[in-house]
């Protein structure tokens, strides 16, 4: 009886360590939506300041992120997020939308 007992417990103790582990590696990988917001401000902030930088050297805002990303080092994970980018004038700052598509 006492091999049945210790045989159930360990049961319980393995599984019960499977479900912690779960749990654990839900937490890790999960992307809370703060976060994701906070990406998509980083990747804005970074594509005003490419977008900037190109107005200071060329006297004129980029027409495509396209150009950002051929003259001025920017990348972007495609897969993940679309930036809506859409210049009015050469002289004026581009209004520029981030959203992400990835999975949550």
């Amino acid at each position: 009886m006492q091999i049945i007992r210790n045989h159930k417990f360990i049961t319980l103790c393995i599984i019960a360590a499977i479900i912690a582990a779960c749990i654990v590696l839900y937490a890790v990988f999960s992307v809370t939506d703060e976060e994701i917001a906070d990406r998509e401000n980083a990747i804005k902030e970074t594509v005003q300041e490419r977008a900037l930088q190109c107005y200071v050297i060329e006297n004129a805002y980029p027409e495509s992120l396209a150009y950002l990303e051929e003259n001025y080092g920017l990348t972007v994970n495609k897969e993940d997020y679309l930036i809506v980018y859409d210049l009015f004038a050469e002289n004026q700052p581009p209004q520029i939308k981030v959203i992400y598509q990835g999975d949550k």
